[in-house]
Protein backbone atom coordinates (compact mmCIF):
# COMPACT_ATOMS: atom_id res chain seq x y z
CA UNK A 1 0.00 0.00 0.00
CA UNK A 2 1.61 3.62 -1.07
CA UNK A 3 2.21 5.62 1.47
CA UNK A 4 -0.32 8.94 1.32
CA UNK A 5 1.77 12.16 -0.34
CA UNK A 6 1.50 15.23 1.28
CA UNK A 7 2.50 18.78 -0.31
CA UNK A 8 3.85 21.70 1.56
CA UNK A 9 2.02 25.12 1.21
CA UNK A 10 3.61 26.47 -1.52
CA UNK A 11 4.36 23.14 -3.31
CA UNK A 12 0.17 22.79 -2.92
CA UNK A 13 -0.57 26.42 -4.27
CA UNK A 14 1.37 26.36 -7.49
CA UNK A 15 -0.56 22.21 -7.93
CA UNK A 16 -4.01 23.88 -7.48
CA UNK A 17 -3.45 27.28 -8.97
CA UNK A 18 -4.61 28.62 -5.35
CA UNK A 19 -2.34 31.70 -3.75
CA UNK A 20 -0.68 31.04 -0.70
CA UNK A 21 -2.58 33.90 1.11
CA UNK A 22 -5.66 32.17 0.43
CA UNK A 23 -4.94 29.08 1.72
CA UNK A 24 -3.85 30.91 4.64
CA UNK A 25 -6.66 32.72 5.09
CA UNK A 26 -9.03 29.15 4.48
CA UNK A 27 -6.91 27.61 7.33
CA UNK A 28 -8.13 30.47 9.75
CA UNK A 29 -11.22 30.49 9.11
CA UNK A 30 -11.73 26.36 9.08
CA UNK A 31 -12.43 26.21 5.80
CA UNK A 32 -9.62 24.00 4.19
CA UNK A 33 -7.67 22.85 7.39
CA UNK A 34 -4.55 20.48 6.64
CA UNK A 35 -2.19 18.80 8.87
CA UNK A 36 0.34 20.34 10.73
CA UNK A 37 4.00 18.65 10.37
CA UNK A 38 4.91 18.45 14.19
CA UNK A 39 8.47 19.49 14.34
CA UNK A 40 8.23 22.21 11.40
CA UNK A 41 4.41 23.10 12.13
CA UNK A 42 4.37 23.24 8.26
CA UNK A 43 0.64 22.81 6.62
CA UNK A 44 0.62 19.47 4.80
CA UNK A 45 -1.55 19.26 2.35
CA UNK A 46 -3.11 16.10 0.99
CA UNK A 47 -4.75 14.33 -1.86
CA UNK A 48 -8.45 14.89 0.15
CA UNK A 49 -7.23 18.31 0.76
CA UNK A 50 -7.16 19.19 -3.21
CA UNK A 51 -10.69 17.48 -3.42
CA UNK A 52 -12.22 19.42 -0.58
CA UNK A 53 -10.63 22.71 -2.51
CA UNK A 54 -12.53 21.75 -5.57
CA UNK A 55 -15.65 22.28 -3.72
CA UNK A 56 -14.87 25.27 -2.10
CA UNK A 57 -14.23 26.75 -5.46
CA UNK A 58 -17.15 25.03 -6.96
CA UNK A 59 -19.30 26.40 -4.11
CA UNK A 60 -17.41 30.20 -4.85
CA UNK A 61 -18.18 30.05 -8.74
CA UNK A 62 -22.00 29.66 -7.89
CA UNK A 63 -21.89 32.70 -5.93
CA UNK A 64 -21.97 31.06 -2.44
CA UNK A 65 -20.22 33.11 0.64
CA UNK A 66 -17.38 31.40 2.67
CA UNK A 67 -19.50 31.13 5.56
CA UNK A 68 -22.43 29.17 3.24
CA UNK A 69 -19.73 27.41 2.12
CA UNK A 70 -18.02 25.84 5.39
CA UNK A 71 -21.84 24.17 5.99
CA UNK A 72 -22.33 23.20 2.52
CA UNK A 73 -19.07 21.16 3.15
CA UNK A 74 -20.37 18.95 5.71
CA UNK A 75 -23.10 17.81 3.57
CA UNK A 76 -22.23 14.16 2.52
CA UNK A 77 -24.98 14.28 -0.02
CA UNK A 78 -27.98 17.27 -1.31
CA UNK A 79 -31.16 17.45 -1.72
CA UNK A 80 -34.37 19.88 -2.69
CA UNK A 81 -32.53 21.85 0.08
CA UNK A 82 -29.51 22.83 -2.38
CA UNK A 83 -32.00 23.49 -4.98
CA UNK A 84 -33.52 26.51 -3.48
CA UNK A 85 -30.29 27.50 -1.90
CA UNK A 86 -29.35 27.36 -5.61
CA UNK A 87 -32.23 29.46 -7.04
CA UNK A 88 -31.54 32.19 -4.23
CA UNK A 89 -28.31 32.24 -6.15
CA UNK A 90 -29.04 32.49 -8.58
CA UNK A 91 -31.49 35.19 -8.24
CA UNK A 92 -28.64 37.61 -6.17
CA UNK A 93 -25.99 36.73 -9.45
CA UNK A 94 -29.15 38.18 -11.70
CA UNK A 95 -29.23 41.19 -9.34
CA UNK A 96 -25.87 41.61 -9.80
CA UNK A 97 -25.47 41.12 -13.26
CA UNK A 98 -28.30 43.88 -13.85
CA UNK A 99 -26.52 45.90 -11.48
CA UNK A 100 -22.84 45.86 -12.91
CA UNK A 101 -24.92 46.22 -16.67
CA UNK A 102 -26.19 49.47 -15.84
CA UNK A 103 -23.02 50.55 -13.77
CA UNK A 104 -21.17 49.65 -17.46
CA UNK A 105 -24.33 51.67 -19.21
CA UNK A 106 -23.75 54.95 -16.78
CA UNK A 107 -19.88 54.62 -17.17
CA UNK A 108 -20.51 54.43 -20.99
CA UNK A 109 -22.87 57.19 -21.46
CA UNK A 110 -20.76 59.97 -19.00
CA UNK A 111 -17.86 59.02 -20.85
CA UNK A 112 -18.95 60.03 -24.42
CA UNK A 113 -20.69 63.18 -22.67
CA UNK A 114 -17.23 64.19 -21.35
CA UNK A 115 -15.91 63.57 -24.78
CA UNK A 116 -18.35 65.62 -26.35
CA UNK A 117 -18.60 68.51 -23.40
CA UNK A 118 -14.93 68.21 -22.21
CA UNK A 119 -15.94 69.79 -19.05
CA UNK A 120 -19.64 69.42 -17.06
CA UNK A 121 -20.77 70.95 -13.94
CA UNK A 122 -20.22 68.78 -11.03
CA UNK A 123 -23.70 69.37 -10.26
CA UNK A 124 -25.54 68.54 -13.41
CA UNK A 125 -23.40 65.83 -14.19
CA UNK A 126 -24.42 64.44 -10.80
CA UNK A 127 -28.01 64.49 -11.57
CA UNK A 128 -27.13 62.43 -15.21
CA UNK A 129 -25.26 60.14 -13.25
CA UNK A 130 -28.26 59.89 -11.36
CA UNK A 131 -30.82 59.40 -13.64
CA UNK A 132 -29.09 56.61 -15.68
CA UNK A 133 -28.47 54.77 -12.94
CA UNK A 134 -32.01 54.42 -11.89
CA UNK A 135 -33.70 54.59 -15.55
CA UNK A 136 -35.46 51.38 -14.57
CA UNK A 137 -36.86 52.44 -11.47
CA UNK A 138 -38.11 55.68 -13.19
CA UNK A 139 -39.68 53.70 -15.77
CA UNK A 140 -41.65 51.48 -13.02
CA UNK A 141 -42.59 54.69 -11.56
CA UNK A 142 -44.17 55.88 -14.76
CA UNK A 143 -45.97 52.92 -15.39
CA UNK A 144 -48.31 54.48 -12.76
CA UNK A 145 -49.53 56.96 -14.45
CA UNK A 146 -48.48 56.52 -18.22
CA UNK A 147 -49.06 53.86 -20.92
CA UNK A 148 -46.69 51.27 -22.15
CA UNK A 149 -46.44 52.10 -25.54
CA UNK A 150 -45.93 55.30 -24.92
CA UNK A 151 -43.03 54.93 -22.59
CA UNK A 152 -41.61 52.03 -24.90
CA UNK A 153 -41.06 54.93 -27.67
CA UNK A 154 -39.25 57.00 -24.81
CA UNK A 155 -37.20 54.47 -23.48
CA UNK A 156 -35.88 52.50 -26.43
CA UNK A 157 -34.24 55.61 -27.76
CA UNK A 158 -30.62 54.95 -29.59
CA UNK A 159 -27.60 55.31 -28.08
CA UNK A 160 -26.94 58.43 -30.28
CA UNK A 161 -30.54 59.65 -29.41
CA UNK A 162 -29.70 59.61 -25.53
CA UNK A 163 -26.76 61.40 -25.69
CA UNK A 164 -27.96 64.20 -27.94
CA UNK A 165 -31.00 64.46 -25.32
CA UNK A 166 -27.84 64.31 -22.56
CA UNK A 167 -26.11 67.34 -23.84
CA UNK A 168 -29.37 69.35 -24.56
CA UNK A 169 -30.45 68.56 -20.93
CA UNK A 170 -26.54 69.84 -20.05
CA UNK A 171 -26.76 73.18 -21.96
CA UNK A 172 -30.85 73.69 -20.66
CA UNK A 173 -29.17 73.56 -17.02
CA UNK A 174 -26.64 76.13 -18.27
CA UNK A 175 -29.34 78.07 -19.56
CA UNK A 176 -31.23 78.08 -16.37
CA UNK A 177 -28.54 79.08 -13.98
CA UNK A 178 -27.26 82.28 -16.66
CA UNK A 179 -30.94 83.81 -16.95
CA UNK A 180 -31.81 82.75 -13.54
CA UNK A 181 -33.37 85.92 -11.78
CA UNK A 182 -35.08 87.82 -15.02
CA UNK A 183 -38.25 88.11 -14.95
CA UNK A 184 -40.34 84.94 -15.94
CA UNK A 185 -42.18 86.63 -18.65
CA UNK A 186 -38.72 88.26 -20.19
CA UNK A 187 -38.70 87.30 -23.48
CA UNK A 188 -34.94 85.47 -23.63
CA UNK A 189 -36.34 83.59 -21.09
CA UNK A 190 -39.56 82.11 -22.84
CA UNK A 191 -37.28 81.70 -25.89
CA UNK A 192 -35.24 79.73 -24.32
CA UNK A 193 -37.95 77.55 -22.58
CA UNK A 194 -39.31 77.24 -26.04
CA UNK A 195 -36.14 75.70 -27.61
CA UNK A 196 -35.75 73.14 -24.42
CA UNK A 197 -39.61 72.11 -24.43
CA UNK A 198 -38.97 71.58 -28.21
CA UNK A 199 -36.35 68.96 -27.90
CA UNK A 200 -37.96 67.40 -25.71
CA UNK A 201 -40.98 67.10 -27.91
CA UNK A 202 -38.77 65.66 -30.35
CA UNK A 203 -37.12 63.35 -28.17
CA UNK A 204 -40.54 61.90 -26.99
CA UNK A 205 -42.86 62.77 -30.25
CA UNK A 206 -45.74 65.09 -29.65
CA UNK A 207 -48.36 62.36 -29.82
CA UNK A 208 -46.53 60.43 -26.50
CA UNK A 209 -46.44 64.06 -25.28
CA UNK A 210 -49.97 64.69 -25.39
CA UNK A 211 -50.64 61.28 -24.17
CA UNK A 212 -48.94 62.49 -20.80
CA UNK A 213 -51.68 63.05 -17.59
CA UNK A 214 -50.82 67.03 -15.97
CA UNK A 215 -47.81 66.85 -13.82
CA UNK A 216 -49.77 67.17 -10.83
CA UNK A 217 -51.29 63.80 -11.54
CA UNK A 218 -48.53 62.10 -11.68
CA UNK A 219 -47.04 60.35 -8.27
CA UNK A 220 -44.15 62.97 -7.26
CA UNK A 221 -43.87 61.46 -4.04
CA UNK A 222 -41.56 59.12 -4.95
CA UNK A 223 -39.52 61.01 -7.96
CA UNK A 224 -37.37 62.41 -5.05
CA UNK A 225 -36.09 59.16 -4.82
CA UNK A 226 -34.56 58.96 -8.30
CA UNK A 227 -33.86 62.35 -9.13
CA UNK A 228 -30.70 64.74 -8.12
CA UNK A 229 -31.82 68.23 -8.99
CA UNK A 230 -28.78 70.49 -9.80
CA UNK A 231 -30.46 73.43 -8.98
CA UNK A 232 -30.99 75.52 -6.03
CA UNK A 233 -33.88 76.18 -4.09
CA UNK A 234 -34.59 79.19 -5.59
CA UNK A 235 -33.85 78.58 -8.56
CA UNK A 236 -36.09 75.61 -8.99
CA UNK A 237 -38.99 77.59 -8.19
CA UNK A 238 -37.81 80.55 -10.63
CA UNK A 239 -37.65 77.47 -13.16
CA UNK A 240 -41.34 76.32 -11.91
CA UNK A 241 -42.80 79.33 -12.49
CA UNK A 242 -41.49 80.15 -15.62
CA UNK A 243 -42.23 77.11 -17.21
CA UNK A 244 -45.86 77.53 -15.83
CA UNK A 245 -45.80 81.13 -17.60
CA UNK A 246 -44.28 79.05 -20.73
CA UNK A 247 -47.04 76.22 -20.88
CA UNK A 248 -50.16 78.44 -20.27
CA UNK A 249 -49.07 80.07 -23.24
CA UNK A 250 -48.23 77.17 -25.29
CA UNK A 251 -51.66 75.29 -24.59
CA UNK A 252 -53.43 78.64 -25.50
CA UNK A 253 -51.62 78.69 -29.27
Amino acid sequence: MSQEKFYRIGEFSEKTGIPVRTLHYYDEMNLLTPRKDKSSGHRLYSHKDASELQKIVTFQSLGYRLEEIKKLLTEKSFDLGLKETLQLQKESLKAEKERIETTLTTIDRTMKLLEQQEEVDGAVLMSLIRAFQTEKEQRQWAEKSIPKDALDSVFSKTKQEKLALDQAYIEFCKGVKELYGRPIEDAQVQQFLKEYVESVLEYIGEETFKRLPPMEKMPNDELEKWAITPFSEEEEEWLNQALAFYLERYEKE
